[in-house]
């Protein structure tokens, strides 16, 4: 969606990412994937920085929660898709404010995470998400995961 259609902030704290958000964006990724032990490492957290940097600022619309960063949201400029949902700390309705934010004036939004991932994937049921598919670990890190999609009531 172009930026003439979203606002660079709203009023639920939600505001467009700045190039120099990018380090707290990877730093809090980082910090998600040492605090799970069935995630393996396949990046350094040089490699994720600079990843994020390079690649998820340049080619995604990223948004991010606080100031600094609390929490992120990635999407793919070209589709309905949430590539990258990830917070500091769950708990205190970051990740709902900033999925509200990239439902709005969407027909449907679509997302994966991993089969193990348990309380992401309760936190997007209670979203309204429904599962599409399921892969065996058609992914980097080889783990299972899941396809999820939300639709707007018409």
């Amino acid at each position: 969606m172009s930026d003439a259609v979203r606002p660079s902030a709203t009023g639920n704290g939600v505001r467009r990412a700045r190039p120099e958000d990018a380090a707290r964006c990877a730093a809090i990724l980082n910090r998600w994937i040492d605090d799970r032990d069935w995630m393996p490492r396949v990046h350094t957290e040089a490699e994720v920085e600079a990843f994020y940097h390079d690649v998820v600022f340049a080619r995604r619309e990223v948004w991010v929660i606080g100031d600094p960063a609390a929490g992120f949201m990635a999407l793919d400029r070209e589709a309905d898709v949430v590539t990258a949902l990830y917070v500091a700390g769950p708990g205190r309705g970051l990740g709902r404010r900033l999925l509200n934010h990239a439902k709005a004036g969407r027909a449907t939004l679509e997302l994966w995470t991993f089969v193990a991932n348990k309380g992401a994937r309760r936190f997007y049921a209670r979203e309204g998400f429904t599962e599409i598919r399921r892969t065996e670990g058609d992914n980097e890190e080889g783990l299972p995961d899941v396809l999820l999609r939300w639709e707007r009531d018409r």
